[in-house]
């Protein structure tokens, strides 16, 4: 190694000293190979995929071995697969694989598996894809005393919408928040699904929870009773508040759904007890409001009847607007959380599929 450093400073001194003399038609460049170069390379060819609740999709990774390194057998390679956390010090386990050696966790139990397309393919299948899927996950590939790894993210098409109970504005913590999304048919949102959203234009002045502890709420049009109306358009950040004693609103995300979302029709208006029990008796649930949402946003449904939801809210879903239906915006209407025995609506239900 020595007597070829000194090679190289012996040619590039050579060059220096000739360079009044010479001229190179082309620039020279000289490779010198490091003898601790990395043996094993693992990438993922997207850093992102996208899918839907229900769906199937694959985690890109592939590893590169130095086979003067490693010789020629792969029977000693492991393949791990984790999910990222917003506590970047707690990852959850997904799947391990070495050799015939194969370990699933948790809810990934039975939905996931390698591809396999080559040898050198450590691709990650899951199926019947979950609101819990999304987010982050690592490829980590081991041999010997060598390992590498690569990160690839999982967006879900969806919709985020803005929540709080009976009960009023600013009355969750964050597990009452957590627990009151999964209710409706949804998760908590995460910060980048909620600037999606504000992209996609949510304007909302009321602060809620998300998925790490942060309480935010996106705003597109200034004004003074949020933020100010001389400030920029963007997610306004409340920062991390203690999660049992804080009390906010919470965003929650939701994804397509399997079934059939619908207003029914019924000769008369009903209590909020009547319209749980018609739902049933057209073999069906009353509806819950990531429903409302995921039909409005994702199949463009327009339905200019307020109706009661399972949470006892009644709402109405407008994709096209006209007078006297959100005649601004295309938007959920909300009209209230009125009183359930004397207060009479229409009903949305929904009906799963088998």
């Amino acid at each position: 190694m020595k007597s070829l450093l000194l090679l190289v400073l012996i040619s590039v001194c050579w060059a220096d000293h000739h360079s009044d003399n010479y001229t190179l038609d082309h620039d020279r460049v000289i490779h010198i190979q490091a003898e601790n170069g990395p043996r094993l390379l693992v990438e993922a060819e997207q850093a992102k995929v996208f899918s839907h609740r229900g769906g199937n999709v694959t985690l890109p990774c592939k590893f590169y071995r130095d086979p003067t390194a490693f010789g020629s057998g792969i029977h000693k390679i492991r393949i791990k697969w984790t999910k990222l956390t917003s506590d970047y010090l707690k990852e959850v386990d997904v799947f391990v694989s070495m050799g015939y050696h194969k370990k699933t966790y948790g809810g990934y139990q039975g939905r996931v598996f390698l591809k396999g397309g080559s040898d050198n393919d450590a691709s990650l299948v899951i199926t019947d894809l979950t609101l819990e899927d999304y987010g982050r996950y690592k490829c980590e590939v081991i041999e010997g005393l060598e390992d590498d790894t690569a990160v690839v993210a999982l967006d879900l098409q969806g919709v985020v919408f803005p929540y709080f109970p009976r009960l009023g504005r600013y009355n969750l913590n964050f597990h009452e928040a957590q627990q009151a999304c999964l209710d409706q048919d949804a998760v908590i949102a995460s910060f980048d699904q909620l600037y999606d959203a504000w992209r996609g234009g949510l304007d909302w002045c009321n602060a809620g929870w998300l998925s790490d502890g942060s309480v935010q709420y996106p705003i597109t049009k200034p004004r003074e009773p949020c933020g100010g109306q001389n400030t920029v358009p963007g997610v306004r950040n409340y920062g991390f508040w203690d999660k049992d004693k804080s009390r906010y609103d919470v965003f929650c995300f939701t994804s397509n759904f399997n079934g059939r979302f619908y207003y029914l029709i019924h000769p008369t208006k009903l209590t909020y007890d009547e319209a749980v029990q018609a739902c049933l008796n057209d073999g069906a649930q009353i509806a819950k409001v990531g429903q409302i949402f995921a039909a409005w946003k994702l199949l463009g449904y327009d339905r200019c009847d307020a109706g009661w939801l399972a949470d006892g809210s009644v709402r109405y879903p407008i994709s096209r607007p006209r007078r006297r239906c959100s005649p601004t915006e295309a938007a959920v209407r909300f009209v209230g959380f009125p009183d359930k025995k004397h207060k009479l609506y229409g009903v949305y239900c929904f009906r799963a599929y088998n």
